[in-house]
């Protein structure tokens, strides 16, 4: 079945979708209120070690190393080459902690370590990139909105931010919920998640435009189911293709980057769903209508066949 034989209600199971969108959102502000955000060691402040072995490096080995040591909540990650470690731990900068780290990775001296550096990341700098990166993602939302109200119309552009906080928001409260550690890679993937999710809500909502514009007859919801089933297939198949290619940054992207493939995972299911549900049921409850959409009449020109 071809996507334009297609014809399934998703407008029929706009209130609950309503319903679910809403207890998700608030939900995720509960959780963001109560748990927080964990932080990671760019935004708190903390310790980076670098270290260098003769031979390959097993970061779970490592990891555990450390743990055992006493050593809270270790980061450690290959950097660059396998023989090449980077260690963030959260604790406070000491100019021992160096090689502290070096004779508990060494075991003695069983191991052949060698540190190449030993810095501390100041709670300052966490404190502006939490800012600076909060007041992107707000500069983000409205940009986003600018754009889409003079591309099509207000109704379209408040649909499309409420689609995007929704996006956000959700993504926020997972990482709040279950203490997931949130970093500078994560806030990427969250600015990558408006990006994503506003290019989908684009496109049914040019399809939108268009089939207003085009259908004769039929109220606004059935217009919108429409345009829905037109740009399924490949809502779909693009959601499909970007989740692929993240389990497999996921896989063997290393500890890095868990975060940011989770957020961007998150954000991409999410944001299918929005741009399903959210920025549509957003412009049936602002009660979209043809005259919305209407091309402006030029004085002389010809309307549907009539002078």
């Amino acid at each position: 079945m071809s996507a334009k034989e297609l014809n399934w209600d998703f407008m029929g199971k706009r209130k609950i979708a309503a319903v679910i969108s809403i207890l998700l959102v608030v939900a995720s502000i509960a959780s963001l209120v109560i748990n927080k955000l964990s932080f990671g060691l760019d935004f708190t402040g903390g310790t980076l070690v670098e270290v260098s072995y003769k031979e390959s490096a097993n970061v779970a080995t490592i990891r555990n190393q450390l743990e055992e040591a006493g050593y809270l909540s270790p980061t450690v990650q290959h950097f660059g080459a396998d023989t090449e470690v980077l260690v963030r731990l959260p604790q406070g900068f000491s100019p021992e902690v160096g090689e502290e780290v070096i004779a508990v990775l060494s075991e003695q001296g069983k191991f052949d370590v060698e540190l190449r550096r030993s810095e501390f990341v100041g709670s300052q700098v966490g404190e502006e990139l939490r800012e600076q990166g909060g007041l992107g993602m707000l500069f983000a939302l409205a940009v986003v909105m600018l754009y889409v109200t003079f591309r099509f119309q207000l109704k379209f552009s408040l649909g499309a931010v409420v689609a995007l906080a929704h996006d956000v928001l959700i993504v926020l409260g997972i990482f709040s919920w279950f203490k997931w550690n949130f970093d500078l890679t994560v806030l990427a993937a969250l600015l990558a998640v408006i990006g994503y999710s506003l290019n989908d809500t684009i496109v049914v909502a040019d399809r939108i435009r268009e089939n207003f514009r085009k259908i004769r007859k039929g109220s606004a919801l059935d217009i919108i189911n429409t345009s829905l089933n037109q740009t399924l297939s490949r809502t779909l198949v693009t959601s499909l293709t970007t989740i692929m290619v993240l389990l497999a940054l996921f896989v063997f992207g290393g500890e890095l980057i868990h975060g940011f493939s989770i957020a961007l995972t998150i954000g991409v299911l999410v944001g299918t769903y929005s741009s399903i549900y959210v920025a549509a049921n957003v412009l049936l409850a602002l009660g979209i209508s043809k005259e919305d959409l209407m091309l402006p009449v030029k004085e002389g020109v010809e309307q549907d066949g009539m002078p």
